[in-house]
């Protein structure tokens, strides 16, 4: 049996009556939740998932669907229902950030990629490719893995940038742990990607790891 609940109501009125703005956290996620079940009204629900992650929506985003169902009152159907409407969120902050066509800086390929990668539960590994002027050729993802790794051979890493005959190419992937301190693994891939650019004649500029808000640079660190 379904169960609304009078404080489940109020937020779809107020939501009609003043837009969403003005709506709270916790009321927004009542709304796209709908309504309770038996013994959980919604606002206890969405209450109970923000509570889950402390208020961080960056974090509740990077929960998949199954791990929201471990909050009483919020079934399969429900945790569907609120991973795609944060995943829209994000994807419309994708498309709404500037993309400069240029590279300047390790912090323009940040800008690129923060809403991209940051909030993953696992990890990607992305290619900029640039010309000579340092435009924007083009953004690949090469590989893809879980929570602890991801696999990116450098045979494929430039067999695609001298396919497009970039100039150069920067290494961009994640660490869905939030530390973005390079690993053996990832020091060791950058010194194979920086001397098979060398001999290729198509240099790594930098490879940057990122997180939510921040990011590590090869190149400022002066590895590269």
């Amino acid at each position: 049996m379904m169960e609304e609940g009078g404080r489940g109501q109020q937020p779809r009125e107020k939501m009609l009556l003043t837009g969403p703005q003005e709506l709270s956290a916790v009321e927004l996620i009542a709304v796209l939740l709908g309504s309770g079940v038996q013994g959980h009204t919604v606002h206890e629900a969405a209450q109970a998932l923000l509570e889950l992650v402390q208020g961080d929506l960056s974090v509740l985003s990077s929960i998949p669907p199954l791990g929201m169902t471990e909050v009483p009152g919020i079934g399969r159907a429900k945790a569907l229902q609120l991973s795609a409407a944060l995943e829209l969120g994000r994807r419309r902050q994708m498309t709404a950030q500037p993309h400069d066509t240029f590279i300047r800086s390790s912090a323009d390929v940040f800008n690129r990629f923060a809403i991209r990668l940051s909030d993953l539960g696992h990890e990607e590994f992305w290619l900029v490719m640039l010309r000579r002027s340092n435009a924007v050729m083009a953004e690949v993802m090469v590989s893809k893995g879980g929570l602890t790794g991801t696999v990116a051979d450098p045979k494929l890493i430039f067999s695609k940038a001298l396919a497009m005959r970039a100039a150069g190419i920067i290494a961009v992937h994640n660490h869905p742990s939030g530390n973005v301190r390079p690993s053996r693994s990832d020091r060791e891939l950058t010194k194979n990607l920086q001397w098979a650019g060398k001999m290729l004649d198509c240099p790594l500029l930098d490879h940057l790891i990122v997180s939510r808000n921040r990011y590590f640079s090869f190149a400022d660190e002066g590895e590269l």
